[in-house]
Formats: structure tokens, C-alpha cells, sequence
């Protein structure tokens, strides 16, 4: 029975540790999001009267909007690859570890 307090405390490490990660993962989708908020008003067009009373177009700033965010998330994308790459490592240990851990208190029960 010596072993299922020093599982308990890896889990609850292993725990730690993946909060940790998704932690530093959530950053990084917080700093592209305060960049592209940033930039919008660098986004929206001039305000300039409508040319032969053509009103502007809406979808252009949508594309302006989503090539500026495919640039800055490209730019983090090797740090989000590997972050989401150890984080599924992670779940994937914890897992193992509590049903491991749930087969020792049915064995010992």
C-alpha cells in the first residue's frame, strides 16, 4: 500500500504540469488575440465618401482581418504545434496513471 500515496502525488504533479501548459498555450492565443485587436483600426478603411455611390465593401476588411491573423498565428504556429503536442502527451500519461491507479484499489479491495 506504500505506493498508492507516491502514485497519488505524481498524478497530482503530472496534473500540475498539464495545467501549466495549457497555461502557456492559453498565452499565446491571448497575445495574437490583443495584436489582432490592436490592429483593427489599421484594418477598417478610410473614411471616405462613397464612390458613385458605391458603398465599401465589408468583406474586403474580412480579408484584411483573416490574412492578418493567418500571418501572426503562423508566425507562433512551431510554439502551438509543440505545446499541443505535449499537452496530448500529458493527458495521455495521466490517463494511463489513473487507470493504473484504479486498478490497484479494485486489486486491493
Amino acid at each position: 500500500m506504500t505506493l498508492l500515496p507516491g502514485r497519488t502525488d505524481q498524478l497530482s504533479r503530472m496534473e500540475d504540469a498539464r495545467r501549466q501548459t495549457q497555461r502557456q498555450l492559453d498565452l499565446i492565443n491571448r497575445q495574437i488575440i490583443r495584436k489582432m485587436t490592436a490592429l483593427i483600426p489599421q484594418l477598417s478603411p478610410k473614411r471616405i465618401a462613397y464612390r458613385r455611390g458605391k458603398p465599401p465593401d465589408p468583406s474586403a476588411f474580412l480579408e484584411r482581418y483573416r490574412s492578418n491573423l493567418a500571418a501572426l498565428t503562423a508566425e507562433r504556429q512551431p510554439e502551438i504545434d509543440a505545446l499541443s503536442r505535449k499537452l496530448a502527451r500529458q493527458d495521455a500519461a495521466i490517463e494511463l496513471l489513473r487507470a493504473k491507479r484504479s486498478r490497484t484499489y479494485a486489486a486491493a479491495a
